[in-house]
Order: structure tokens, then C-alpha cells, then sequence
């Protein structure tokens, strides 16, 4: 018995797999879904054991179609909903809950395909990789990213299933993410030319902050389809001190790089003037996309669309790690961003459907 795309969207939005909590009911019932209908599925466990990903195949050898998607959702915890996050209700034409647009009304559609389409009928092997803390650095597909050609061998498009509308996207910036830590002398500050500030050098490398993206701005590499169009460096949050009266011995800065694929986190990291007592640490990373829409494999996927031209996104996503393999991949999938993260996330079931027929129809050419 078929489970209908509802039901499907319903089971994944009910396991509240929150970005950094653990996901492992949600991947078990994907993969007894998966194996039900004649995949070989390879289940992947983080480095600190905690998380799992997963990897399924139906088809065999090389080419055909792989779709990206992670398991994790961002918190509702602040947020007003007008009904239960992770009870997924309906109303005016769309589907409502947690993770419903980011990402796994992708998933459900990929699930929906895969239990409908005949053996027989599918010309092309059909292959998945699910991820997990893509919410917070792309963690869990920098782990299993080695893994993906040696398990499914070499497809022909990779979709990684963001919210885009339906629409193909084919570039977006990549981005670094660093601590910086600033170190001082703790002291009374009656006597606060006697000590060294740790918030002193840490405005000082805020100041350099601004400094580098001026340079950035007015030297560094450009693409018009960016809004900026230019790579950018942030200084995010500012940590430091205790109390008034005394001269902070600690200090602690957080930002980030967005950069064009013309540009490396580390050639603007260079160019930056880091202060004295000043050591810093790079927390997280992925890499941009630029890929080529007039590849025959994206052109082909396009060819079959109501809205074919390519475009980019202000987002980042695991796509990058996927082209750095040397895969043609694009970013394509059901829902809008703008919906998503927000309290009573929302897609529209027109949309789901589309993504289904679209998914089935080029899986069946």
C-alpha cells in the first residue's frame, strides 16, 4: 500500500529533528521506507556517533539522478505558532510545520517517486543522500561527502533540494565562519592604563573588519548576480567583561566571510590586519557554487521545466561540496525560503505535486 505524499510530509515533519539534537528516528524510518521499495540504503554515523546520514540506490552503475536533502530543522523555540510545529496540519491550499519548505517537502516528493515509479519503468538509477546539522555549517555532509561516489557511483545531475520555487539555480556564495579571541589583563579599573584591554585589540580587529571590506568592495572580485555583488566579511557578535569596574581580560568577536567562488575564504583572510593578542579559529565553512547551465545534464533537467533559465540565490547549501566532485549540480526544489525558518512554515501542495511529476517524468524519459 502506497503512502500518499501527505502522509509521507506528515511522518517526516512529526520527528522533530532540530538542528544539533539527534535525528536517528527520522533516518530509520526513511531507510525501512527505502528498503520497502527495492533500495540499497548505507547508513553513515557522525564522528562523535550521535547524528547518522544516509545513502540509498535503486538502479544500477553510473548516471542517473541523485537528490540531496537534510533531516535537520531549525528551533521553534521563540516563535508563536497557531498550532503544533511538528503536527502537520492543512489549510487554503498548503501544508503547515516545521521544515514543511526547509527541506523536507524536497524529501517527501523524493520519497512519493520512489514508491511509485515501477522498476521497470525507471530508466535511470535513482540514488539519495540525507544529511544531517545543515543548519549550522553544513556539518554533516562535510563527513560523508568522501563516501557518495565510491557508495553510488557517478550520477549524471545532482538536485539538492532547497526551496527554489521550482526554479534551477546554479550559483551561490560560499562562507567561512571564525572566532576570534582576544587576551588582556584582568585589573580594578581605577588603575585601567596599568592593564592590558582585552576589548581594545578586539575593536581594533572589528575596526579591521571594516577596513577589509572596503577593500573588498572596491577591489575585489565582482558578479552581477549577487546582490552584493562583491564578497563580503562580517563582525557578527562581540563578547566581553564582567562588570564596569573592572579591565576585561578576555574578549571574544564571531564573524564571517561570504565569498564568490572567485575568491577563497583565505586569500581575504590574508589580506586582513589581524592585532597583537589576537588568535583566531575558523568554526565552520562551505563552498559556493558555480555551475555551468549549459552543462548537458542541466540542460536536459531544464528542458523539461515551465521556468528553465538558471538563476542564483542569496542562501548557502550543501551544493557546493556535491560540484567539487566534479558532479553537475544544481539547486532545485518545491517551496520559497522566504517561508521558510519562519513560525507556521508553510508550501504550497501545487508545488509538491509539480516537484512529483516533474521528479517522475524525467526519472521515467
Amino acid at each position: 500500500m502506497e503512502l500518499s505524499t501527505k502522509d509521507i510530509l506528515a511522518a517526516l515533519v512529526g520527528f522533530p529533528t532540530v538542528t544539533d539534537g539527534p535525528n536517528g528516528a527520522l533516518v530509520d524510518w526513511v531507510e525501512d521506507f527505502l528498503q520497502l521499495h527495492g533500495f540499497a540504503t548505507w547508513r553513515l554515523v557522525s564522528a562523535d556517533g550521535l547524528k547518522a546520514g544516509l545513502l540509498a540506490k535503486r538502479g544500477e552503475g553510473d548516471g542517473g539522478l541523485l537528490c540531496s536533502a537534510h533531516s535537520d530543522v531549525v528551533p521553534v523555540a521563540g516563535q508563536t505558532w497557531s498550532r503544533d510545529a511538528f503536527g502537520l496540519f492543512e489549510r487554503d491550499g498548503r501544508y503547515f510545520g516545521r521544515g514543511t519548505t526547509d527541506m523536507k517537502g524536497f524529501l517527501a516528493c523524493v520519497l512519493a517517486v520512489a514508491q511509485s515509479l515501477k522498476v521497470g519503468a525507471q530508466s535511470m538509477p535513482l540514488s539519495l543522500a540525507l544529511s544531517w546539522d545543515e543548519e549550522i555549517g553544513c556539518r554533516g555532509i562535510a563527513e560523508m561527502i568522501d563516501t557518495v561516489i565510491p557508495t553510488l557511483g557517478r550520477p549524471d545531475l545532482c538536485l539538492v533540494g532547497e526551496p527554489t520555487s521550482l526554479k534551477i539555480v546554479t550559483g551561490h556564495k560560499g562562507k567561512a565562519s571564525y572566532r576570534a579571541v582576544a587576551t588582556g589583563e584582568a585589573g580594578h579599573s581605577a588603575m585601567a592604563p596599568q592593564f592590558r584591554n582585552a576589548l581594545h585589540p578586539a575593536a581594533e580587529l572589528v575596526q579591521a573588519i571594516r577596513e577589509r571590506q572596503s577593500t573588498l568592495v572596491k577591489e575585489g572580485a565582482r558578479d552581477g548576480r549577487y546582490d552584493p555583488p562583491f564578497s563580503t566579511i562580517h563582525a557578527g557578535v562581540l563578547r566581553g567583561g564582567t562588570a564596569l569596574n573592572i579591565v576585561p581580560d578576555r574578549a571574544e568577536l564571531l564573524f564571517e566571510i561570504r565569498h564568490l567562488t572567485a575568491e577563497t575564504p583565505e586569500a581575504i583572510m590574508a589580506g586582513l590586519d589581524v592585532p597583537r593578542n589576537v588568535t583566531i579559529t575558523q568554526t565552520g565553512s562551505y563552498p559556493g557554487l558555480c555551475s555551468n547551465a549549459e552543462h548537458p545534464a542541466i540542460r536536459a533537467f531544464a528542458s523539461s521545466l515551465a521556468q528553465p533559465d538558471a538563476g542564483t540565490v542569496a542562501f548557502g547549501t550543501e551544493a557546493g561540496f556535491f560540484a567539487k566532485l566534479g558532479l553537475a549540480t544544481i539547486v532545485w526544489g518545491p517551496g520559497d525560503m522566504g517561508d521558510g525558518h519562519q513560525p507556521d512554515e508553510s508550501i504550497a501542495i501545487s508545488e509538491l505535486e509539480s516537484c512529483i511529476r516533474i521528479l517522475r517524468a524525467y526519472l521515467s524519459y
